[in-house]
């Protein structure tokens, strides 16, 4: 890959041994789809938040706009594009680059309210009139945005947040394409948006009642699971998120089949845009039920990660991989303050995703030690799972540099070795110690011994710096927590820069 890099390239990271630092644009894109902010910003900005803003001052503005767009549309993340566009907008006028980023990023009704929010927390807005002198780009994206949403989705998002949807309209001053919308924003203004038929607000009127016993409202909750669940109007991401509250509600087993059906049906996959570790979540509190009815729906959610991981393009016979999972205790990290997901599990779940999708392929963890874990490439889900049992087997720091130890001392030559990891290595064998313990030393010895083989780093932390100098020697860095990373692995395998799917976008 060719970048602009920095003249001083060698850094300390946290761990406390050396590392490389990243170019700006590398630095930016890994730190972005890396990051979990909070769907709401009213709170002040933490350190991440601040990195991101010094590196969209040192990028181009039209890389920081496609980077927006991409993070939102491919990676399906929600509020740190929003976070690109709005701080895109204080440093970049004139042009259409920030209305078009604005009007592409925000994909669902309160995406509207959620980037003003930001907007005003970002700009240090106070006062009664806090959104007041708004961007004109950011309003002309705002505006187109707002014709994109019927009255179902307005009224699904409508809440009594600061900013609500009333206040919006107000600032961003839509013009309606039609009468039909017009009369929509008119039901904005007046607080009259027909109460949208969604699980919540089922649920949450049902909630309200009062039942003269225990087992009436038990049976009332089943009943209103299974008219959910055979009305068809159940998204995707509901139905896997309420998963286990159905099967603790008793619904039947009819409804659990259609439940089943549509997890585990290709389109509804597709459409769904849900994040691997979804998946991997849904069937963890699928796992540990009782209910006679789990085994049917942990299948279903089997035959959906292997339909999610059908697109991922893989390595025929030809082609051999290691695949390196990191389960050291700073993986042990959730993605988000309110999450269960940890580092260490996206890392697992995108390590097996490819390795179902590798002919040839050795995959196994790395912590004080490197061990080899021989699974199916079947039952993904499943496979994830005895990974993550056995991850006491290896210890918890993170010496990376003995996956390519170990394949030089077997004389093993493989064409593509895989790490996933947030890239914080160091070395705790004391018995070790030394210049050759590390990756990078490691690397260089293997490129002796296999001149053709390529290493690829895959950074789950965004912490801008990598193991290795991602600027020569077959080295590659990909980041982020999708399915989508492997479309960069693609574009890197054809040639292509990493950054490439980026550059791609239009504006």
């Amino acid at each position: 890959m060719k970048f602009n890099v920095r003249t001083t390239n060698k850094v300390t990271n946290h761990a406390g041994a050396t590392a490389h630092t990243l170019d700006e644009r590398l630095e930016l894109y890994s730190a972005v789809v890396t990051t979990s902010l909070s769907d709401k910003f009213y709170e002040k900005a933490g350190e991440r938040m601040e990195r991101i803003r010094m590196l969209i001052e040192l990028n181009e503005p039209d890389f920081v706009a496609r980077l927006a767009v991409y993070t939102r549309q491919r990676m399906h993340l929600r509020s740190v594009p929003l976070m690109l566009a709005v701080e895109l907008a204080k440093l970049q006028s004139g042009n259409s680059t920030v209305g078009n980023t604005v009007r592409q990023v925000v994909q669902r009704a309160d995406e509207i309210t959620e980037l003003l929010a930001y907007y005003q927390l970002a700009n240090a807005r106070t006062g009664a009139k806090k959104l007041n002198k708004l961007s004109k780009q950011v309003q002309r994206g705002l505006s187109a945005a707002f014709n994109t949403f019927d009255e179902y989705q307005f009224a699904k998002y409508d809440r009594a947040s600061e900013i609500k949807l009333k206040d919006a309209l107000f600032l961003v001053h839509p013009k309606a394409v039609s009468e039909q919308q017009q009369a929509i924003f008119n039901k904005i203004v007046q607080g009259t948006l027909d109460i949208p038929y969604t699980w919540e607000t089922t649920l949450s009127a049902l909630g309200q009642q009062k039942f003269h016993s225990e087992g009436q409202k038990i049976l009332a909750f089943r009943a209103q699971w299974e008219e959910l669940i055979f009305s068809g109007k159940l998204g995707y991401m509901a139905t896997l998120r309420n998963l286990r509250n159905m099967l603790e509600a008793g619904v039947s087993s009819q409804a659990m089949e259609r439940v089943c059906t549509y997890l585990s049906d290709r389109e509804a996959v597709a459409k769904s845009r849900q994040l691997p570790f979804r998946f991997l979540a849904a069937y963890r509190e699928v796992k540990g039920l009782s209910s006679g009815l789990a085994a049917m729906v942990l299948d279903a959610l089997e035959d959906a990660v292997a339909h999610s991981a059908a697109n991922i393009r893989g390595f025929g016979s030809n082609t051999s991989v290691c695949i390196a999972c990191d389960v050291s205790g700073s993986m042990q990290t959730p993605v988000s303050a309110k999450s269960k997901v940890q580092l260490y599990d996206i890392g697992l779940m995108l390590g097996i995703l490819l390795q179902s999708r590798c002919a040839q392929v050795q995959t196994g963890m790395f912590g004080d030690t490197w061990k080899i874990v021989n699974v199916s490439r079947k039952n993904i889900l499943g496979n994830v799972q005895e990974f993550y049992r056995r991850e006491g087997e290896v210890g918890y720091s993170t010496n990376g540099y003995k996956v390519i130890q170990d394949l030089i001392a077997r004389r093993q030559i493989v064409d593509k070795i895989m790490l996933f990891t947030d890239c914080q290595l160091w070395n705790s064998d004391s018995t070790q110690a030394g210049a050759t313990a590390t990756l990078s030393a490691q690397w260089t010895l293997y490129k002796k011994l296999a001149p053709k083989a390529k290493l690829y780093l895959f950074d789950l932390a965004g912490h801008g710096q990598a193991p290795v100098d991602v600027r020569a020697s077959d080295v590659y860095l990909i980041a982020g927590w999708s399915d989508k990373v492997f479309d960069v692995l693609n574009a890197l395998d054809e040639g292509r820069a990493a950054l490439s799917e980026i550059e791609k976008i239009a504006l």
